[in-house]
């Protein structure tokens, strides 16, 4: 569904991408990980059409999407969150998610039952006549999350959706992503909450200093010695070693 080839972002001297290769097949959740200042958001802001690329191709649906804006990505069926929530405060929370629905209805009523039917996804629905600006975080990312599936995406992009959430927190959005998976919608994720990609990732991408370091299944990752050094500093997978 989604293939990344060759992307590099350069700005000004520093190369925050380079050189990146990575496939998202349909049906998937795919995670990408790696150390805070790895690349990763850039690499997402990239395929999602909000920066441009300096050098590779971006494929959806074997279309290349390179160069396009984020609207017109969105009508082809991709499309991103934000690790900072930004709600309308001024706006209900089903008005938020009809937002996200005008960008494929023709009128509010059409808007209003797709919110309805994404609220009921994410658990939101006792929720929807409530002030977008008094949800907690937890119900703000469950908004982010609602908003962007109103637009009826067949690929997801969840930039760290759990971010700032508790244990409890983080278990219920791991069901609501399953639960959107199921629905049909194929997943890309940044996150950094290990238990979670361990729980929800068919496969991981991991970055360092804006290069692909290593992939496999969470369980594969979570043993590499390139992603413990990453994450630990060099020297961290010989002393693992030494100690087990």
């Amino acid at each position: 569904m989604l293939r990344v080839e060759g992307v590099t972002k350069r700005f000004g001297g520093l190369t925050a991408v380079s050189s990146v290769d990575l496939e998202v097949a349909g049906g998937e959740i795919v995670s990408l990980i790696g150390p805070n200042g790895a690349g990763k958001t850039t690499l997402f802001a990239m395929v999602a059409g909000f920066l441009t690329l300096n050098e590779g191709e971006i494929f959806l649906n074997d279309m290349p999407i390179a160069g396009k804006k984020p609207h017109q990505i969105c009508k082809l069926g991709m499309v991103r969150t934000f690790q900072i929530t930004q709600p309308f405060a001024g706006l209900t929370t089903l008005q938020n998610i009809m937002v996200g629905a005008y960008s494929h209805t023709d009128g509010p009523l059409k808007a209003q039952q797709k919110a309805e039917e994404v609220a009921e996804i994410v658990g939101m629905t006792s929720l929807l006549a409530s002030g977008a600006d008094s949800l907690t975080v937890a119900g703000r990312k469950r908004l982010e999350l609602a908003r962007a599936l109103a637009t009826n995406p067949k690929l997801l992009l969840l930039d760290e959706v759990m971010a700032g959430l508790n244990p409890t927190e983080i278990d219920e959005i791991v069901s609501v992503i399953k639960g959107i998976r199921d629905t049909g919608v194929t997943i890309f994720l940044i996150e950094h909450v290990m238990k979670a990609v361990m729980n929800l990732s068919d496969r991981s991408y991991v970055l360092n200093d804006g290069k692909l370091i290593a992939t496999g299944t969470p369980a594969e990752i979570a043993e590499n010695p390139l992603v413990i050094e990453a994450y630990l500093g060099h020297g961290a997978a010989g002393e693992m070693v030494d100690a087990s």
